[in-house]
């Protein structure tokens, strides 16, 4: 963290330059021998390839491209998008959210007031039933909004913590704890913001989110780096490794389950390889139940969640 001038009102992103950043930052990734084009010449002025290059290998003409990555989108079509997405190699989750920004869905001219994140009460049983696995629901801006006696004991009191606190953006940029929390902190830190990236180019109206971007920009400078490299991930599975105070290392895999009924929100469950260390580990948290949860275990000179639900 560091020390910067207090954040402006939230305003909303700006989808125009928000486009532009995007296909700027795509096309200086690749290089012109990454899609099979002759190098001419050792010193090329602009990273990456040129737009009079990328509109060859999508088929238009330069100055259609050319508007296009200054933002402006108006009337493309889903098939040039694809063609642009074909010559940048964009991942799905990239293509996606190049179509969010270019073609944004068409809503009333009056908004609707942001409606209460809720989970609905059949998955806050499941999430109780779920003994010894770790489980939460997260949902718009990764706001975590329910969790199981497990998660509370790996990952901290989240209950503890104010609602409007309870948000893995801010515990990971702005909690010391979680640093030391997940060994592979980077990963963990450039997987939050590419979430938040998808997020944005749905929802660039969300004052919220708008709030929660300007707060994070002004209080931590790793956080500003990664929002500007522009990369978008949707939540899938993997492996995190959790350096517990009390339980040791674990190597944790997790599973993302997107709920049927509410697009925002996403089931999160963790479990260890049966036999090993970590699955012993998880064991130990769970015998020690609400006393682990009681416990400051990620007390960080005050700082940090501490305790369990």
């Amino acid at each position: 963290m560091d020390d910067q001038p207090e954040a402006a009102s939230p305003e909303p992103l700006d989808r125009r330059a928000e486009l532009s950043e995007f296909l700027r930052t795509r096309r200086a990734k690749l290089q012109p021998q990454d899609v099979g084009l002759p190098e001419f010449g050792r010193h090329r002025r602009v990273p990456g390839l040129r737009r009079e290059e990328l509109a060859q290998l999508a088929g238009v003409s330069v100055a259609y491209y050319t508007r296009l990555e200054q933002g402006n989108g108006r009337n493309v079509s889903a098939e040039v998008l694809d063609a642009i997405a074909r010559a940048l190699r964009l991942t799905d989750a990239e293509h996606a959210h190049l179509t969010h920004l270019a073609r944004p869905a068409r809503h009333k001219k009056k908004r609707r007031p942001a409606r209460a994140q809720r989970v609905r009460t059949g998955l806050l049983y499941l999430l109780e039933s779920m003994e010894g696995v770790p489980a939460y629901v997260t949902g718009a801006r990764s706001d975590i909004l329910a969790w199981n006696p497990m998660a509370a004991a790996v990952f901290g009191d989240w209950g503890a913590l104010p609602p409007g606190e309870r948000n893995w953006a801010r515990l990971v940029f702005l909690s010391p704890a979680y640093r030391d929390l997940f060994v592979n902190w980077d990963s963990k830190a450039s997987d939050m913001v590419s979430y938040l990236r998808l997020y944005a180019g749905c929802h660039p109206d969300d004052p919220e989110l708008s709030a929660l971007v300007g707060e994070l920009s002004v209080k931590n400078e790793e956080f500003r780096r990664l929002w500007a490299t522009h990369n978008v991930k949707e939540k899938g599975h993997g492996t995190k490794l959790v350096r517990h105070p009390l339980a040791g290392d674990l190597t944790l895999s997790y599973e993302t389950l997107n709920l049927p009924d509410d697009e925002e929100q996403h089931l999160v469950t963790y479990h260890a390889e049966p036999g090993s260390a970590s699955a012993e580990g998880l064991r130990l948290l769970a015998s020690w139940g609400a006393d682990a949860g009681r416990r400051d275990l990620f007390d960080d000179a005050g700082r940090g969640p501490a305790g369990g639900r």
